[in-house]
């Protein structure tokens, strides 16, 4: 009896130590020691994939003990496991590391912002205590297959290349997904039922991709919705927008909607922001948005609504941004506008609105920030009245048929940043109280019928890094004074940063086309990537000053990001030299003063400047082309043709391995051998001719209207003549024995007939003019800059 309790009582015991010695290594196989292993293991095979940029994980190593203390990992509160990697930002490249679930207690991966590529591994799905997970901002492609990661609350993989449908992942990882941002990607297919079971998904962003068919109707549950930049069509279902809508943010931009709106989107109490711009909806604004208090942001430009402005919009008390451009409003502008007084943007472009503005009210809105009324038909003398805004930041009224002088008033406008007042019939001079506006960015006057100098007191503009008064009547000089903008933008800068970002509107990208150079490098190439949110990240940059290319920096070989404006004075009377100042505008990149009078030496100084354009073409400088240009090593745009320039061609000019377009035709006392190789040897004979000194051997320089000279230079010794040279030699021989002959046959019939014919035609030879014609590319003005 006790011999068998004595056996009962060791075989627990044996079982008790096996189950033990089970459990130690069972937990010794899950922790921190291999968690650490794991760890240095994914920075090895992220070294091998970055052998130059290295991130945070550099740091990590096998001396150190606790794994938890490295940059980028977050650990239980105990510090037993880890349970997040955070390298955001971190310059990785390559492939994703494939055995994160060999961390079976990550909750939080983070590898956004780097330049990841190739598939998501399925060992990423084998995550299964993920919570958190964000690869946005990288390449990753291929479709999308998360079905294991069942346990996620946000998932971000928003800008990638990722395709297909999102019907492979959704609805099975949607049992906790509170955040899902899938936007600009290339998914596909429609959305109309997938997220129907996500009961506990609150924030959708579905933007920037090609989904098809009509609108999930069940995203007023949600409190923020965006399918913008879709081929999402059809009718909004009235049934969209039950009574118990959480809708704070609801954004249906750039579709193929049509219809009307429906009046129970006042169901939707809580909106503050409504983005319908860009579809098809017609019909009048419904009233019943006047019924949304919260309201703050309105955006319905790009549509074809009509008829009146509801009065009800006027009980809209928070309403910061009213977007109505591009639509079918016309005619004279409505009261109603004046009395929104808590607005902070006003957008009317691109309507029918006609006549003036003073009966309006408009200048009453004391709080207005952005005022644009461009692209419409008004008419009549500027309102002088608008100098009461003076919270103004920006008045865009390009492109109307505004007459008169530009109101003085206006230089008492000091927190002004941008002034748009191109493409007007304005006359008189530019007020010098312009030069009040420290604040100022932007100032636009293009395409006017502006006279008289450019007044001296703009050099007074301490922040204008925008200048354009392109195709006026401008004359008198440059004034010295204008070297001097765009010196200290910094408070300007510092001031944007500080403030509260405005809500962003579709027409920022309009706005960010119209104010940047669109046919020259380097923002050309914007225009081939701008989308909406581009846009307004773009905008963004400027106004806080941050650069968005590399310019040169004086005095050293590193190009730097920073912002650089430009001064466009071309198609106008200016006369005299350019000073020498110019040398100082250390914060401008393209420089055009084509189509003037200017006259004189180009100012050697201009080689100091980081400049990416210079066009100073069809006017009537002289002297040598200054050495210095050579020196620009980020031009990318020359232009010195239909000028006076004389001496020697620089061959140093040669160096600006970036120039992409080159223009010296015209200017025929310029002498010199044209490279055989290197950047000048690329251009097209076009870009020479007009230039009889000049010679080159990859082509004749021969201007087909105007017979080719002798340059008279003799061989030097040993030298053989080229086939060239006997050809040049050949013709000038017919054309010496000719003329020989045809005069003494002139003088024989002068002589004994004297008929009419040869009187007359004696007499019209002293009036004969060789003028070749020339085709010019673009706009007067060497390409507008609007």
């Amino acid at each position: 009896m006790l011999q068998g309790k004595a056996n009962k009582w060791c075989s627990t015991v044996v079982l008790m130590f096996l189950i033990l010695i089970t459990a130690f290594i069972t937990v010794s196989g899950n922790s921190l020691n291999t968690d650490k292993e794991i760890l240095l293991n994914l920075k090895s095979f992220l070294e091998n994939q970055n052998r130059v940029n290295r991130g945070r994980y550099s740091g990590w190593n096998r001396w150190t003990s606790n794994p938890c203390e490295w940059h980028g990992i977050m650990c239980s509160p105990d510090m037993e496991r880890v349970t997040g990697i955070n390298l955001s930002d971190s310059k990785i490249s390559g492939e994703m590391f494939n055995n994160f679930s060999a961390l079976t207690q990550l909750h939080h991966l983070d590898f956004s912002r780097n330049t990841l590529k190739g598939l998501i591994p399925d060992d990423l799905n084998r995550c299964h205590n993920l919570v958190y997970l964000n690869l946005s901002h990288n390449i990753l492609g291929g479709e999308l297959k998360l079905t294991g990661l069942t346990r996620l609350v946000k998932l971000d993989l928003s800008t990638n290349r990722f395709h297909g449908e999102v019907k492979f992942s959704f609805p099975a990882i949607c049992n906790r997904l509170v955040v899902a941002n899938l936007s600009r990607n290339n998914f596909i297919g429609r959305i109309d039922t997938f997220f129907d079971g996500c009961l506990n998904l609150m924030y959708l962003d579905l933007s920037s991709n090609k989904f098809t068919g009509n609108i999930w109707t069940g995203f007023s549950r949600l409190v923020e919705f965006s399918v913008s930049e879709n081929r999402v069509s059809g009718l909004i279902p009235a049934s969209s927008f039950s009574d118990n809508c959480n809708l704070k943010g609801l954004d249906l931009s750039v579709n193929m909607f049509h219809g009307e709106v429906p009046r129970e989107i006042s169901n939707c109490k809580k909106l503050v922001m409504l983005n319908l711009w860009g579809n098809k909806f017609s019909g009048p604004i419904p009233s019943e948005l006047g019924s949304i208090s919260t309201l703050e942001g309105l955006l319905l430009g790009n549509n074809g609504f009509s008829r009146l402005i509801p009065e009800s919009l006027l009980y809209l008390n928070n309403l910061a941004v009213l977007d109505l451009s591009y639509n079918k409003f016309g005619g004279r502008l409505q009261e109603i506008f004046g009395r929104f007084r808590q607005l902070k943007a006003l957008v009317l472009q691109g309507n029918s609105y006609i006549d003036g503005l003073s009966s309006s009210g408009i200048h009453k809105l004391t709080n207005i920030s952005r005022l644009d009324l461009s692209y419409n038909n008004f008419s009549g003398h500027l309102p002088a009245e608008f100098s009461e805004m003076v919270g103004l930041k920006f008045l865009i009224l390009a492109y109307n048929q505004f007459t008169g002088p530009i109101p003085p008033q206006y230089g008492d406008l000091s927190q002004l940043q941008a002034l748009d007042l191109s493409f007007n019939r304005l006359i008189g001079s530019i007020p010098p109280s312009v030069g009040n506006l420290r604040s100022l960015l932007w100032l636009m006057l293009a395409n006017n019928s502006l006279t008289g100098e450019i007044p001296g007191e703009l050099g007074n503009c301490s922040s204008l890094l925008w200048l354009n008064l392109a195709n006026n009547q401008l004359s008198g000089r440059f004034p010295p004074e204008l070297a001097n903008i765009g010196r200290n933008p910094t408070l300007t800068f510092e001031s944007n940063r500080r403030s509260n970002a405005m809500i962003a509107g579709p027409s920022d990208c309009l706005v960010t086309k119209r104010l940047l150079t669109m046919d020259y490098s380097p923002f050309g190439f914007i225009y081939t990537i701008l989308t909406r949110k581009i846009c307004k990240n773009v905008w963004d940059q400027l106004l806080q000053g941050y650069g968005f290319f590399q310019v040169c920096v004086k005095g050293s070989p590193v190009r730097k990001y920073r912002v650089s404006g430009y001064l466009q004075l071309s198609g106008n009377q200016l006369t005299g030299e350019v000073p020498s100042d110019i040398g100082k505008m250390q914060h401008f990149s393209v420089l055009h003063l084509s189509y003037n009078q200017f006259n004189g030496e180009l100012p050697v100084e201009i080689g100091n400047l980081p400049l990416v354009v210079l066009n100073i073409s069809w006017n009537k400088f002289s002297g040598q082309i200054p050495r210095e240009i050579g020196n620009l090593n980020c031009l990318q745009n020359l232009d010195l043709s239909h000028n006076n320039f004389s001496g020697i061609f620089p061959t140093n000019l040669n160096c600006l391995n970036e120039l992409s377009k080159f223009n010296i035709s015209f200017n025929p006392q310029i002498a010199g051998q044209i490279p055989n190789i290197g950047q000048l040897a690329t251009f097209e004979e076009d870009s020479y001719w007009g230039n009889p000194l000049l010679h080159s051997r990859l082509f004749k320089l021969q201007d087909p209207t105007v017979p080719p000279l002798n340059s008279g230079k003799q061989a030097l010794p040993g030298e053989e003549e080229s086939e060239d040279g006997f050809w040049w030699k050949a013709l000038l021989m017919e054309y010496g024995c000719g003329m020989a002959f045809g005069m003494v046959m002139l003088c024989i019939c002068a002589v004994k007939v004297q008929p009419k014919w040869v009187v007359n035609k004696v007499e019209g030879l002293h009036q004969l003019k060789a003028v070749r014609p020339w085709k010019k590319n673009g706009s007067r003005g060497g390409g507008r800059i609007i």
